[in-house]
């Protein structure tokens, strides 16, 4: 009996792959496991290869695992166009097409136990002619001992909006793929697990969606662009329902625009995008970091440059999200590490954005963002900061950018008696008149960077695991925390003793948590998404990483980190480092 199973379905566009993988991940998250279904697919418009990934596990998981337990190919073709993200494991169960045999290399391997099973014939001879990816869910569960009842219950709910004939078309496809999985004589692959809570099963998109509007945003302006779109979406349905409202705009230098004018008149405004989107809304960052207006934007990273990977993976924005822009322009930084995170993150980004009256990113990937994962509804909780309007005292005589020791000056909003000042995008004095005198510019320089020294001060956000000492530290942020995590986990049970420290908060950085981090690690290994090691070289700007005890690991995305991967680098560090030592012995 397994633990955990991590199974892929494989297909072109309309075979159904992520509608499967959808429907075992939710049966799944009711049932109480833990579940993170992953997808991949091209960058297509329409068709094209897709694959759905779902590991399921009755103890917590933090990544997606790093080879395959079972897969489930509709065409080899498209499987082919994943062959280096999706591995198969060595005892693998691979269920295939009778009408697209198996190339050599999968089904001669030893170990594995490859079955072609006819899914379009059989789908079309219980008159569900769509229905191959339902009679291989069938299949699955029959091997793998997965909760049938409860998938049939998902299944009608998935249908319920069709017809009568077709909801029982798909049932039929369900029992057919049981007998023929039941038929197989496969043994020992069941699932272990027990029947527990509840779960929600949410993606980090939705997750950052539900925290704004928790957090009290009213208004979003965006342009759809890939991987942040589903924000958009979410948002269009739910703020008018909420009072509120949803403007797609003509593109993301106007997203950006309208998110500043909305913010200005007194609501929480907000805005999603992608790296190409991002530059875009450079120059609308700057006016509400010189005007100090309070703004959010999730910037879900992809691979890049330019239009690069769209549906894939990367960490290259870093650089972009903490410096990009003219001028002096302060603002902050959120990196979640998980979906959950994504939700806390996101109300943080509101509260800092309210409170110090500056722009804020939550800086999260694809991976995290279009990824599902269980959580406990009940971590979905946070408090919520409201922005300091000016009070009757400060409005009798009204500096909209009185200079203060914490950088924050008092705020009205159009209406407000007697808050009424100048604002745009010149530097200014204290009641908002443009000035161009240097002692007044390098004044307001001071003020506005100084609230990031108190946003330092507030929030210390990090993640920390392993021993206090120990002779490996690995510093990481985003999406590769996970694979991390469980790298460390292993590590330590094998009788290493390596640690992580993960920071939540990339500007302002938490330089002497992580300075004190470094100082209690032998050896540091530093672990990121980006061909150009853009975290190390960032973290080097701020916190001294003697070149003698750190290593860089550094590649390109389109494939996430893997815990093996993360392993295997840990060790190459440990032993270069004892042989350093050996010859300097």
């Amino acid at each position: 009996m397994k633990q955990q199973l991590t199974l892929s379905i494989v297909g072109s566009g309309g075979d159904g792959a992520v509608a499967a993988g959808d429907i075992l991940s939710m049966t799944c998250a009711r049932e109480g496991l833990h579940v993170i279904k992953t997808e991949a697919y091209g960058p297509q418009i329409r068709g094209g290869e897709s694959s759905c990934t779902v590991r399921l596990s009755s103890t917590p998981i933090f990544a997606q695992a790093d080879t395959l337990d079972a897969l489930v190919v509709f065409s080899w073709s498209d499987f082919g166009r994943f062959r280096t993200e999706l591995v198969l494991g060595d005892d693998a169960v691979v269920l295939h097409d009778s009408d697209d045999p198996a190339p050599d290399e999968i089904a001669s391997s030893p170990g594995r136990k490859v079955f072609a099973i006819p899914f379009t014939k059989m789908a079309r001879e219980v008159g569900a002619p769509n229905g191959k990816n339902i009679l291989a869910l069938g299949a699955v569960s029959a091997i793998f001992g997965l909760p049938a009842e409860a998938l049939r219950s998902a299944i009608k709910g998935r249908f319920k909006k069709k017809t009568a004939a077709v909801v029982e078309a798909n049932l039929k496809a369900f029992e057919a793929g049981v007998a023929a999985g039941a038929a197989l004589g496969i043994k020992n692959e069941g699932l272990q697990y027990k029947a527990s809570t509840l779960k929600l099963l949410m993606s980090g998109n939705e997750a950052s969606a539900v925290a704004a509007v928790d957090a009290g945003c009213r208004f979003f302006a965006g342009y759809p662009i890939t991987p942040s779109s589903e924000i958009l979406h979410f948002m269009a349905e739910w703020l008018p329902k909420l009072g509120g409202n949803c403007l797609q705009t003509e593109d993301e230098l106007a997203a950006m625009g309208a998110v500043v004018g909305g913010s200005f008149a007194g609501v929480k405004s907000m805005t999603a995008t992608s790296g190409p989107g991002l530059s875009l809304m450079s120059e609308m960052m700057g006016l509400a970091s010189m005007a100090e207006i309070p703004a959010v934007i999730v910037n879900v990273q992809r691979g890049g440059p330019s239009t690069g990977l769209p549906t894939k993976s990367e960490q290259s924005d870093l650089m972009h999200a903490v410096y990009g822009g003219h001028g002096d322009m302060p603002r902050v930084v959120i990196a979640p590490v998980d979906v959950e995170d994504s939700y806390h993150a996101t109300v943080e980004a509101f509260n800092i954005a309210e409170e110090f009256q500056l722009p804020v990113i939550v800086l999260t990937d694809q991976s995290i963002a279009q990824r599902r994962e269980t959580l406990a509804a009940d971590s979905l909780v946070h408090e919520v900061v409201e922005r300091r309007l000016a009070s009757p005292e400060d409005l009798k005589e009204f500096k909209r950018y009185r200079i203060t020791p914490d950088g924050i000056s008092p705020m009205s909003v159009p209406g407000m008696v007697g808050g009424m000042y100048q604002t745009n995008g010149l530097e200014h004095d204290e009641s908002g008149r443009p000035s161009s005198m240097f002692v007044m510019h390098e004044e307001m320089n001071a003020k506005r960077y100084r609230k990031l020294d108190s946003i330092a001060r507030k929030y210390r956000l990090f993640r920390r695991y392993g021993p206090e000492k120990a002779d490996l530290g690995i510093i990481c942020y985003g999406s590769s925390m996970g694979p991390v995590r469980e790298a460390v986990d292993k590590l330590n049970a094998s009788g290493q003793r390596v640690a992580a420290f993960v920071p939540r908060l990339l500007v302002p950085l938490p330089v002497q948590d992580i300075e004190k981090f470094v100082a209690q690690c032998d050896h540091i290994l530093v672990a990121e998404l980006t061909y150009s090691a853009q975290l190390y070289h960032y973290l080097r700007t701020q916190v001294d990483l003697p070149r003698g005890k750190t290593r860089v690991f550094a590649r390109s995305g389109g494939r996430s980190l893997g815990v093996n991967e993360v392993i295997e680098q840990a060790m190459r560090t440990l032993v270069r480092t004892q042989e350093v030592e050996e010859v300097l012995a």
